[in-house]
């Protein structure tokens, strides 16, 4: 398992490295002077000379690109101009949020949709399948941001029922309770379409593996048939489940960004969408390298909890 792990380690340095490549360019071929837009009304002349030199921005693309990434690899991530505080600080505070976001969504879809998955297959074609099925084909075809922003007016704005944005109240509050009851609205609407395209590939699993031969065994020498799916189909299913789970977290966690807009919740992608509009380019390289690094990391975590599923997967 160790030279398993260490070999996904060594093949994830070219995506990542891919991944600095793709992002400095994109960057880089934004019309505009990134000096100018920076300084918006005290662009002179002399300004503008003194941030080119002060971002490297005077030197030649190749030559910028490897300081970049050289200083990336000690742990300096570079200068955010609009904060005026280290972009790694800046990103570890913020990531806290959208991890407590992302995670809760991932969290929420992963057992909601491999229950509904389990349930719709275990009742094939009756009525429990039809009403499942119907739900996630309205969950998977309704955007985040627009199941969201009904939540909103619905729950916050004619019920009041929850509060309508942030992670926390403004006066009071700051605990656990008042944690939660920020995190309902937005984790529904995060989880909404992730939960159904897992339901509806776990039924699929499910429905493939209730029909092999050692689940006809079980059920032969009398097994309970909970214990026939939730002992054997399942474990069985989750196989081809895994990967699908490893998709969905990288869906949910890009999918943070246009949510984190929508309810204000003070995560990476609310902070990478006012980069971007401030033409803060280190903050937003760094920020984009650093969550494409974190969802390589828990493929490869997804990729060894599969191999301990199925240690063919290994050879």
């Amino acid at each position: 398992m160790g030279a398993y792990i260490l070999k996904r380690l060594v093949s994830a340095i070219p995506v990542l490295l891919g991944i600095t490549v793709i992002v400095f360019l994109i960057m880089a071929m934004i019309p505009g002077d990134p000096a100018t837009a920076i300084l918006g009304s005290y662009a002179t002349p002399e300004n503008v000379a003194k941030i080119n030199r002060d971002l490297g921005l005077d030197k030649p693309l190749v030559a910028r690109y490897f300081i970049w990434l050289g200083n990336m690899l000690t742990g300096d991530f570079g200068r955010s101009f609009s904060l005026n505080r280290p972009v790694l600080d800046e990103i570890l505070e913020r990531f806290s949020a959208t991890l407590v976001l992302a995670g809760t969504s991932f969290v929420l879809c992963s057992v909601l949709g491999v229950l509904a998955g389990v349930v719709s297959a275990a009742r094939q074609y009756g009525l429990a399948d039809k009403a499942i099925t119907f739900t996630v084909l309205i969950g998977i075809s309704v955007p985040s941001f627009f199941l969201g922003m009904m939540m909103i007016l619905l729950f916050a704005v004619n019920l009041r029922w929850l509060p309508v944005s942030g992670m926390y109240a403004i006066y009071g509050g700051g605990d656990l309770p008042d944690l939660l009851h920020h995190l309902v609205m937005p984790a529904l609407a995060l989880a909404a379409v992730a939960t159904g395209v897992v339901a509806r590939l776990s039924r699929s699993a499910m429905l493939e593996v209730l029909r092999q031969d050692f689940i006809r065994t079980a059920r032969a020498k009398g097994v309970p048939e909970r214990r026939v799916l939730m002992g054997h189909a399942l474990r069985a299913a989750m196989v081809s489940i895994i990967p699908v789970l490893g998709i969905q977290a990288g869906f949910v966690l890009s999918g943070a960004v246009y949510i984190e807009i929508v309810f204000q919740w003070p995560g990476v992608g609310r902070m990478l969408v006012d980069a971007i509009l401030k033409r803060d380019i280190l903050l937003v390289q760094g920020g984009v390298v650093f969550v494409a690094g974190c969802y390589v990391l828990f493929n490869i975590a997804v990729d060894v909890a599969q191999s301990l599923l199925d240690p063919r997967i290994k050879t």
